[in-house]
This record gives C-alpha cells, sequence and structure tokens, in this order.
C-alpha cells in the first residue's frame, strides 16, 4: 500500500514517509517542476488536509489522485472502511454484493491478514497520523493562542487515530515523526498510554466547549474520546478503569454547550413529521438544534466534499430508487439497497412482535414504540437467509439528505448531511454502562438511559441489566459504526457461541469464531519491511 502524492497540500521538497514499510518511503516526496522554484509550506492547506482526511479520498472529488494506492478509491475513506470492519462483522449490517472482494471475509467471520479493507484501513490511519506528525514538526509553537489550538487539534486527532490503531489492531507500527527510521513496534498497553497521555495534555490548549469553529474540535471531544477509551481499558490493558469512564463521561454531560436534540419538526413542503431522533441525520442538522448534539461533526456538502464514503456511503448505499418513492433519500443516486439490516437488529425494536413490512416510517417507529426503529420493510423479508436475494433483509432509512425546512438543495448526486462522529448520547450510555458495571443496577445510571428512551419516545424502567445496555448501545447507535467495540467489551463477539447471528462465522445459524479476531492483522507489507514489528497472534 502507498501513500500518493500531495503537491497541492505539502508543498515542501523531499518529503518522505515511513511509517515501518519501505514501500512507502518516497511516496509522499513533492518536487517543484521548476527547478528555481522555491516551495513553502501551506500551514492553512496543510491544516484543512487533516481534517479533511475524515471526508474525502484524495485531491479531486469522489476519483483521481487518491491518498492511498492499490486500494479502490471509493472504498478508502476512513469511515466507510472502518464501518465495514465495525458493522459487517457484525449482528447489525449486511452487503448484497456479498461476492465483493474482501466484503464476504467480513460478512463469515473469516478474514486474514490480506482482508482489503483491513489493510486499507491500516494505510489510511497511518495516513493521517502523518499529516499530523508533519504539521506539529512544521508548525512550531509561536507564542499565538490559535497555533497552540490548532497544534493541541493536530495532536487529539493523531490520538483519535492512534485509538483506532490501538482498538481495531492491538499492536502495531509507532513513530511521531516523519523520516528514514522504521517506525517502534508499540503494544496495545503502549498505545493506550500514549493516546491517555497525550489527550490529558492537550486538552489545556483547545478550546472551551462550543467556542470552536464548527467541525473542528475542542475539550468536549477530548473528554469523550478519554469516556471511550477508560470505558474500553479493561480489553486493551486488562485493567477496568469504569470510573474514569464515569468521570469524564460526567464532564461530558455538563459541559455548558453541548445538548441532546429533544425537538422534531414538521416538513413545510412535505408534511413529513420528523423526530428529535431523526433531525440528527438530516441535511440541515449543521443548522437546526441537533447541532448541538453533534460533538465532533464531519462536515459533507454536495460541492466540496464529494467522495463516496462518509455519509455519501451510508445515504447511497442504503437507499433503492424504490424506498425513494415513499421515504426520500433526497438524492437522485442510489447504489439499490447495497447495505442491509440483519435480523437480531430488527429482533431488538420488535421484541414482542413481528417488524411491520411497512414503507413508511410512522408505521415502523410505532410498531417499534421507538423512534430509533428507522428502517423499510416493504418488499423485503426480515431474515437473509440467501444471501444473494436482493429483497433480503430490511433496508434502513435513518441517514436522510433532506432538510427538515422543505428547502432542496441544487446538487443531489452527493450529499449534505454533517456526519456525527461524536455525539452526546455517547455520554449518557458511557455513564450508565460505568456506573453498572462499578455499582451494580441503580436508578442513576438507568435514569441516564431514560433520557434517550424518552427521547425516542420509548419505554422506561427502574432498573437495565448489562445485557439491556448492550442492546441499547444498539439501538441507539445503530449503523453508527461503532458496533463491534460494544460486543468485544461485553465478551459478545469472537471466541463466543452463547450470541448468535445470522451468517456470524460463515453459516446462517450462527458459529463461533476464533479470539484471536477481536483485534485484525498487521498488514504483511508492513512486517515484510520493518523488522521492528510482529504479526498479531493467529495470523
Amino acid at each position: 500500500m502507498k501513500f500518493n502524492k500531495i503537491k497541492a497540500l505539502i508543498p515542501v521538497a523531499g518529503l518522505a514517509l515511513l511509517m515501518g514499510t519501505s514501500s512507502c518511503v518516497g511516496d509522499l516526496d513533492v518536487t517543484p517542476i521548476n527547478p528555481q522554484q522555491t516551495m513553502t509550506l501551506n500551514a492553512d492547506a496543510l491544516f484543512n488536509k487533516i481534517y479533511a482526511s475524515f471526508a474525502l479520498t484524495g485531491q479531486e472529488g469522489p476519483s483521481g489522485s487518491g491518498d492511498l494506492q492499490d486500494i479502490d478509491e471509493g472504498q478508502s475513506d476512513f469511515y466507510r472502511m472502518s464501518w465495514y470492519l465495525n458493522e459487517f462483522t457484525t449482528d447489525e449490517a449486511h452487503w448484497v454484493w456479498a461476492t465483493d472482494a474482501g466484503v464476504p471475509d467480513l460478512l463469515h467471520n473469516s478474514w486474514g491478514a490480506s482482508n482489503a479493507f483491513s489493510v486499507g484501513l491500516y494505510y489510511r490511519l497511518y495516513f493521517t497520523i502523518t499529516l499530523c506528525n508533519f504539521y506539529l514538526e512544521q508548525v512550531p509553537d509561536d507564542g499565538t493562542g490559535e497555533t497552540a489550538m490548532r497544534r493541541a487539534e493536530a495532536r487529539f486527532i493523531r490520538a483519535f487515530n492512534y485509538y483506532y490503531v490501538m482498538d481495531m489492531y492491538g499492536n502495531a507500527a509507532f513513530t511521531t515523526v516523519v523520516g528514514s527510521e522504521l517506525a517502534e513496534y508499540y503494544t496495545r498497553q503502549q498505545l493506550f498510554d500514549f493516546v491517555e497521555s497525550e489527550l490529558l495534555d492537550c486538552e489545556q490548549s483547545m478550546a472551551e466547549a462550543g467556542q470552536n469553529t464548527y467541525g473542528r474540535v475542542d475539550k468536549v471531544a477530548v473528554w469523550n474520546l478519554l469516556s471511550r477509551l477508560y470505558l474500553n481499558a479493561e480489553v486493551y490493558t486488562g485493567t477496568a478503569r469504569w470510573q474514569e469512564a464515569m468521570d469524564y463521561a460526567n464532564r461530558v454531560l455538563n459541559n455548558g454547550y453541548y445538548r441532546l436534540c429533544t425537538t422534531g419538526t414538521t416538513n413545510p413542503v412535505t408534511g413529513e413529521a420528523y423526530s428529535a431522533y431523526q433531525m440528527l441525520f438530516l441535511a440541515d442538522n449543521n443548522e437546526t438544534d441537533a447541532r448541538y448534539e453533534m460533538i465532533f461533526p464531519v462536515m459533507f456538502d454536495g460541492v466540496n466534499t464529494r467522495s463516496y464514503g462518509g455519509m455519501n456511503y451510508l445515504i447511497l448505499a442504503a437507499y433503492s430508487a424504490g424506498m425513494s418513492e415513499t421515504v426520500p433519500s433526497g438524492t437522485n443516486n442510489s447504489w439499490g439497497k447495497c447495505s442491509r439490516v440483519r435480523q437480531q437488529l430488527l429482533d431488538k425494536f420488535y421484541r414482542n412482535t413481528a417488524a411491520p413490512a411497512a414503507d413508511n416510517v410512522e408505521e415502523m417507529t410505532s410498531a417499534a414504540n421507538d423512534d430509533r426503529a428507522l428502517f423499510y420493510g416493504a418488499g423485503f423479508t426480515t431474515s437473509i437467509e440467501d444471501e444473494a436475494d436482493q429483497n433480503a433483509g430490511y433496508g434502513c432509512v435513518k441517514f436522510r439528505n433532506v432538510r427538515s425546512d422543505g428547502q432542496t438543495h441544487p446538487v443531489i448526486d452527493y450529499v449534505y448531511t454533517d456526519l456525527p462522529l461524536f455525539r452526546m448520547a455517547e455520554a449518557y450510555l458511557t455513564y450508565a454502562e460505568a456506573s453498572t458495571r462499578l455499582n451494580g443496577a441503580n436508578a442513576d445510571a438507568s435514569e441516564k438511559i431514560n433520557v434517550l428512551r424518552r427521547r425516542a419516545n420509548a419505554s422506561t424502567q427502574n432498573i437495565y441489566t448489562l445485557n439491556e445496555i448492550l442492546d441499547e448501545w444498539s439501538r441507539e447507535f445503530w449503523f453508527e459504526g461503532r458496533r463491534r467495540m460494544d460486543l468485544i467489551r461485553f465478551g459478545s463477539f469472537a471466541g463466543q457461541a452463547n450470541y448468535r447471528w445470522e451468517w456470524m462465522g460463515g453459516t446462517y445459524n450462527g458459529a463461533q469464531f476464533g479470539n484471536h479476531m477481536n483485534i485484525f492483522a498487521i498488514p504483511e507489507n508492513d512486517l515484510t519491511n520493518n523488522s521492528n514489528l510482529t504479526q498479531n497472534p493467529g495470523y
């Protein structure tokens, strides 16, 4: 896997990258076309590129001059690849085109070291890490508040990407410089320690809650990532950190700016009613009260952020043309309902009744008594017995390119809906779970869950068990790219057979797969070219 040249954004002669693989050396080398030209760093463009790496895949839009070589650029987006690894491997999502290279391995929990999406995400993460390393090298602290804040944001994003490296791969290459030395081999514990220390250190230079430019991170994003880090600490290090998870989740809950979106509306043109939960995933979520729930949004608009990843992927892959007739996607483009819902996700919403085969949101949510049941069932079966059947599996209408105010966008091939990478609801569930693990089922933890359930017009209860909390994570965050992490934390992913889902382990009724698959493999190229590295066990 190679990183392509980025001439417009890193105009510095002789920049070379080595993340532990000689295959990457020189792929960011930039040479002036005019040998008499003196090249200087465009710090603003580089800073923008760091953020853009969450939404874009190259320099020319959806295709052309991609950041990564040797992988389909349309599938090389950070969120799309991480979504594949976190959703296709679990009880939530399936893919219609189950013969696409690399996809069956994920759907059937049978991947190896060469899985295209595992390899691709690894290099995407290190691509962004390298951008951050370079920015921090080239833009020293000059004593101004803006520079200090930008450097803190770059450190946060680097830590965020290393968090994904730690979560997905466990043990991997590590470096904080751009140079020719082989990257070190870091264990999961070492990666955990680095992420923790970076977040704690950069917090002081971050903007206060809600005081940064929309789309940029602030202290609340730091607290949210720390609470996630501590919630999963026992998985990552063997030592539980429930109290710290509660403490930082509580900081998020009491930040003074961000809050849950609790207000829905009615489209004045179409008459469609949108629940407060739906408002989070509509095309004007950056303008309505939904913006106050998004701690870390990845911005999309149909003109400047054209890619086949991120929110573009979530919407276009979920829809068929027929679905848009009654639940409009807000685009003139669909991929034929490529992504689809597994039976076990439906079961979490329709526990005492069959999911209706409905073509509208109202009927689906009313039957579930939960506004979060944003499924489309007309013409589809609830179960995916035949993976080749495009009508098997319900559709997802959670994410849409429709404005709540009835206005329309001039370009509808690509979407305008921002992607909530971090949102406030996470802190409620983190607090509830950590409190329950630390203190047993209790009213304080249960009330945090009830806040979310009341927002969704779902029934509440006095006490929630841990198993019920796991289901609540799914109901609140389904298809948002985190399911694998939650299943692992509850011991319900690899190496167990107590909880099964359809096509788990490659069989319709579900089969156990190896415990080593709680993490993915280090790419073979890195192992070949960096003698410091060791492959993860089982691969």
